[in-house]
């Protein structure tokens, strides 16, 4: 099962609809085609094995992931946001691959010896260019390699096969389900998960998929409005910035939008739910090494929490939903067995879009081929998951354990609060102490002795970060993941200093 596949489907189902871009100078399903066919043509004459691609997300990137699928080599979405060090030792990866880049990275594939084009000399020699007309590809290869965000340590490159891309599809998509109005808006870049998953779902459904190259709150609702926008996808830090740019804003044309790749705060989606109460809200949760999604809370599940008065159906707007039906999910204990409802352990996964593959180190799988997703949960009596956050970043203060996100929380539902981040800083006496850093609201004069008193007011003193220092902003990646190392050692530096 190669990706390639899935276009080929869709050109035989739907391939005068566009499904790239803008309605009315979008690339149809059999544009695409062609577009892949022409770019296969240009790797195999460049007889590279692997295509970089280091620039936002566009056009050019899913002619460049069904060109490189067509031709049998992987594609590469490189983070354009890394430093010069390790953009280099990324790269160095990959010595004979095809480099797409925007022109202010050309620099860097230059000194990795790449040859490259820029996104619009691409999409140029891939407009009508002679087609590769062989069979070069890889059912079993790798489609894609995506490094990880490198938040809790160096990135790593995870092998997501063809194998394992189509299973997620096709478990997860109905095929032409969508109908010919209907416009997917993606700000996510292409180096995330999402982005591949969005190109590949969007395009099985025949959902037109337009990008956001780069996010702000005002540009997002202006795009929905004039794009006819029915289904968006964000990561929790953009939502947080649509609701409050947003408030009162109408959004009639969306039906859905969706939110994942890091936890949602509850103020944010609660707020969310009452802005835009015709939307369905939807929260999927999956790692890159799952290939995307592994579980989903649905739009009813979002609507029946809000509303309820029972704490266990209210506490469901936390959870990650249901599992797939593509997929098996064990939470397993200490000891390896799974664990009874309501009991943490840690979130194991197994199922044929689960990769769980890195470059140079082969599948992280046991036995019985499940994988240790090193997520904390739990789920409840009714099979909703509830994720607790990375074994990483537990505090353990003294002989106790402490989950941040309980304490992050309680801080952002104070009123003057934004954003949120509570971290384990080493401390000689107890092991760790607890310290917490906030973005305040614009105008607010709120001090950190005021929300320490704030959280002890709701949660015991032990739970009560020893210190709140307020900063500017939080050290986040594009896709919204805290980048907790950056924080503990601000936190521990500023320590030191006073």
């Amino acid at each position: 099962m190669n990706v390639t596949m899935l276009l080929d489907m869709a050109v035989e189902g739907f391939g005068d609809r566009v499904v790239v871009g803008h309605h009315e100078d979008g690339l149809t399903a059999a544009g695409l085609r062609d577009r892949a066919a022409a770019g296969a043509a240009a790797i195999r004459a460049a007889d590279a094995d692997a295509v970089i691609y280091l620039d936002v997300n566009g056009p050019a990137f899913p002619v460049a992931l069904f060109a490189a699928a067509r031709a049998g080599v992987p594609l590469v979405p490189v983070n354009y946001r890394l430093g010069r060090e390790q953009l280099d030792s990324l790269l160095a990866n990959h010595p004979k691959a095809l480099g797409i880049a925007a022109p202010e990275q050309a620099d860097a594939l230059e000194r990795a010896g790449i040859p490259a084009r820029t996104p619009a000399e691409w999409l140029e020699s891939t407009a009508g260019g002679a087609a590769f007309d062989g069979d070069a590809q890889d059912d079993e290869g790798a489609a894609v390699v995506i490094y990880t965000s490198g938040t809790t340590s160096e990135p790593k490159g995870v092998l997501l096969r063809h194998h394992n891309l189509v299973s997620y599809v096709l478990g997860s998509v109905e095929f032409a389900g969508a109908e010919a109005e209907e416009a997917a808006l993606v700000s996510v870049p292409p180096y995330h998960i999402a982005a591949v998953a969005n190109v590949l779902t969007n395009l099985y459904a025949g959902r037109r998929t337009v990008v956001l190259e780069r996010f702000t709150p005002q540009q997002w609702l202006e795009t929905v409005r004039d794009q006819g926008i029915t289904n968006a996808m964000v990561v929790p830090t953009m939502l947080a910035r649509i609701v409050e740019a947003g408030q009162g804003t109408p959004l009639p044309g969306l039906r859905s939008l969706a939110y994942g790749g890091a936890p949602m705060p509850a103020p944010v989606i609660e707020r969310a739910l009452r802005n835009w109460p015709d939307v369905g809200f939807v929260n999927a949760y999956g790692l890159t090494e799952t290939s995307s999604t592994i579980a989903v809370l649905g739009p009813e599940d979002h609507r029946t929490a809000l509303a309820s008065d029972d704490p266990a159906v209210r506490a469901r707007l936390g959870s990650v939903g249901r599992v797939l039906p593509a997929v098996e999910v064990q939470v397993r204990g200490p000891d390896g067995e799974p664990a009874a409802p309501g009991e943490t352990g840690f979130i194991c996964v197994r199922g044929e879009q689960v990769s769980a593959e890195y470059a140079g180190a082969g599948r992280l799988t046991d036995e019985q081929g499940w994988f240790d997703t090193r997520d904390q949960g739990h789920m409840d009596e009714d099979g909703y998951l509830f994720v607790g956050g990375r074994v990483d970043d537990t505090i353990i203060r003294g002989a106790e354990n402490i989950a941040p996100a309980e304490i992050e929380d309680v801080l952002l539902r104070h009123p003057s609060v934004l954003d949120a981040v509570v971290v384990g800083v080493p401390d000689d006496e107890w092991g760790q102490r607890i310290e917490a850093a906030v973005v305040i609201r614009p105008g607010s004069d709120v001090e950190g002795e005021e929300l320490r008193d704030f959280v002890r007011g709701t949660l015991r003193g032990s739970k009560t970060p020893d210190r709140v220092a307020c900063w500017e902003e939080l050290p986040r990646t594009p896709t919204g993941k805290l980048i907790r190392r950056h924080v503990v050692s601000r936190l521990a530096a500023d320590s030191r200093v006073s």
